[in-house]
């Protein structure tokens, strides 16, 4: 059954310059822009508002102001944002850096319920050394589905986009949602490629820079602007992802039998093709199954086999 979700990314708090001589006031107006951003996308009524990596801390702040910040700050921007979600009903990914009971910190997204709980959480894995050598950062060891009221959905955070190690633990585990909070765009062609690989929506919010939502095929669907740095976009979690080969009078099919029930989107050029659900009455994984679909990763395993099968290879 079709499984519309909003979401939206902000990529700015266009905070003032702070001296940091008082720290507290710094806090609290950091709390007031963040709350002035969120009513940009707020009357939208998202499922999901994604805010960029260190989206409130002061880029003025030399290093003691920042970790004097830090300390003070803790977990209250957090806890704010726990009573945001719950009195608007919306989830919020929110990236911090939290500090454990030993002194160490993480890179950590949290995954906020519309309830005001905590779903979940993503340390990122891949630190730029200096978070480690000066922050006091330690590196993530897990990459966690995380669930949610809308689907599942999984963290990556900023230097995490240009290593495999992560991104193939993502394919093997097939969330349905990626959310991207970081300060690095990474470039479309490598957002494109963790959304296409992991057949995964992903959704980007980046600080300063061009927020996304892109769908399991790589295509771009929804973009922030140099005039709104903000967006608010429809996904449908309720897709499949198909090959061509074999299944070309399969996918006319179900399209002359379900008409408007079932959309089949071409990218062009991949040889793969997205099929959604747009009805409350079945799946898309029911159009699989009633119509006998390959679906991408099954027809690559299957031609995988096929060459590795005796006598397939040259001598």
């Amino acid at each position: 059954m079709a499984r519309y979700v909003k979401l939206s990314a902000i990529n700015t708090l266009r905070l003032p310059q702070d001296d940091g001589h008082d720290l507290e006031a710094a806090l609290n107006t950091a709390i007031e822009h963040l709350d002035r951003a969120l009513t940009d996308v707020l009357p939208d009524q998202p499922d999901l508002i994604a805010l960029p990596e260190a989206f409130d801390r002061y880029p003025s702040h030399d290093g003691a102001a920042k970790r004097a910040y830090y300390e003070l700050r803790r977990d209250r921007v957090r806890d704010h944002l726990m009573k945001v979600a719950r009195d608007n009903s919306v989830n919020i990914a929110y990236n911090y850096g939290p500090i454990y009971p030993d002194g160490t910190k993480r890179n950590q997204t949290v995954f906020i319920s519309r309830t005001g709980g905590i779903d979940g959480f993503y340390n990122k894995n891949h630190l730029v050394d200096t978070e480690n050598t000066v922050n006091n950062m330690l590196f993530g060891k897990d990459a966690p589905i995380i669930k949610t009221d809308f689907g599942k959905v999984a963290g990556i955070i900023c230097f995490d986009l240009n290593y495999d190690e992560l991104r193939e633990k993502y394919m093997k585990n097939h969330p349905e949602l990626l959310v991207f909070c970081s300060q690095y765009h990474g470039g479309d062609f490598v957002q494109s490629y963790w959304a296409y690989s992991c057949r995964s929506w992903f959704l980007g919010a980046v600080f300063q820079n061009e927020c996304a939502l892109v769908n399991p095929l790589g295509t771009k669907i929804a973009h922030s602007t140099n005039y709104f740095p903000y967006f608010t976009a429809t996904a449908n979690l309720d897709y499949a992802v198909v090959h061509l080969d074999y299944n070309w009078g399969k996918l006319d099919a179900a399209r002359r039998k379900y008409g408007s029930g079932v959309k089949v989107y071409d990218p062009g050029n991949v040889g793969a093709v997205l099929i959604t659900s747009e009805c409350d009455e079945f799946s898309a994984m029911d159009i699989i199954r009633e119509f006998d679909i390959m679906l991408l990763d099954d027809y690559f395993a299957k031609s995988m086999a096929h060459r590795h099968a005796p006598g397939m290879i040259e001598p």
